[in-house]
């Protein structure tokens, strides 16, 4: 089956433009499916302008005057200038038990009020007995006095040796019994108490502390190498927590130990003593104006100035430059170019190097 165009009828022009629009209208047809087959145009990317990053310019700093200051720090308490570590001594009643123990912390007590009291029962016992025989060697000697004419020098001088050895016995025996009262050395304040009724203890062991809360001093602790820096006199700045910061002068260094020294601060020498912490192993600082309501053994810091100088020639540290045995900085000239100068420094603090020698006020210099 076919379609046969019929154009017989048709003019010979009117043909060849039916012929010519055909041929238009394929082309079109044709340009229209092969552009249907072609890929999609690729879109442009917006590329943003990219800056090249500028060499990173090292610092540069003023060279200015600033007053300087090396300092030491430690730390320590408040303590008292006057406390005491009261225990019993060695005596001759053997064991060393508690009978009575008369005080608390924070107790007030005053000058030879009895802190503490040894059971010495076998003492006082051995101390009536010692004193009925001594009356009976009293009368005793009162016979003899009475009859030294019928006596030889020899009998005689023997009898009053045995009555005097009678005696010096019972101060002894006294002295032992009165030695089992503990005293306060002077007036002040338990600061804490160590013992307990009834308990057993060593001679020369802590029973209690004592200390004077009238007398309150700041009490430091520094290196060995930190107190080879300071002495009497210099200004120091003390940090107390809470009540904030005080300025003082140092009073005193730690006082050294001397172990031939048999001095040991108390009423006794006490050969234990050596271990415990005392206001002699600590620096003291003198502040006037502590707060009224002060602790003893609150918590505080102490720095020490060691050197100071006024109106020095300081650069940061970071400016410093060594090399070969050299010490230099680069110094910024007034068109901007930059070299090297040779300097001497003297002190250096964490933030600051102080220039002897070779720059002055006003220079800029290059930082690393």
């Amino acid at each position: 089956m076919f379609t046969k165009w019929w154009t017989g009828n048709l003019s010979q022009g009117k043909y060849s433009r039916l012929l010519k629009s055909a041929a238009v209208m394929t082309a079109v047809a044709v340009f229209a499916s092969g552009c249907a087959l072609l890929p999609d145009e690729t879109i442009e990317e917006d590329i943003p302008n990219i800056t090249a990053p500028k060499i990173s310019q090292k610092p540069e700093y003023n060279v200015t005057t600033s007053t300087l200051e090396l300092k030491v720090s430690g730390i320590g308490k408040v303590m008292s200038m006057r406390e005491e570590s009261l225990f019993f001594p060695e005596s001759g009643s053997g064991e060393l038990r508690v009978k009575e123990l008369y005080v608390s912390s924070g107790d007030a007590v005053a000058e030879g009020d009895v802190i503490a009291e040894l059971e010495v029962k076998d003492l006082q016992d051995q101390l009536r007995r010692k004193e009925l025989e001594f009356k009976q060697r009293e009368l005793d000697m009162k016979q003899t006095l009475r009859n030294r004419s019928e006596m030889s020098d020899e009998e005689y001088e023997q009898a009053v040796i045995d009555f005097e050895i009678e005696r010096q016995d019972i101060v002894e025996l006294r002295e032992d019994i009165e030695a089992a009262k503990l005293r306060a050395p002077f007036s002040g304040t338990i600061v804490s108490v160590s013992a307990e009724k009834g308990q057993t203890v060593q001679a020369y062991e802590e029973v209690a502390l004592i200390a004077d809360l009238s007398q309150l001093t700041v009490a430091a602790k520094m290196s060995v190498e930190d107190l080879k820096k300071i002495a009497p006199g210099l200004p120091a700045n003390v940090d107390i927590n809470a009540n904030g910061s005080f300025s003082g002068i140092v009073d005193r260094l730690p006082v050294q130990n001397d172990d031939n020294n048999n001095n040991g601060g108390g009423r006794y020498y006490n050969p234990n003593q050596n271990d415990k912490e005392t206001i002699d192993d600590f620096m003291l600082v003198r502040v006037d104006g502590l707060p009224a309501d002060i602790q003893r053994g609150t918590p505080l810091s102490v720095s020490v100035v060691t050197e100071r100088k006024e109106d020095a020639v300081v650069i940061p540290p970071s400016t410093l430059r060594t090399y070969g045995g050299r010490t230099y900085v680069q110094v910024v000239e007034e068109d901007g170019t930059k070299r090297e100068v040779d300097i001497e420094v003297g002190l250096q603090t964490s933030t600051e190097v102080e220039v002897v020698k070779g720059l002055e006020p006003g220079q800029k210099v290059v930082g690393k």
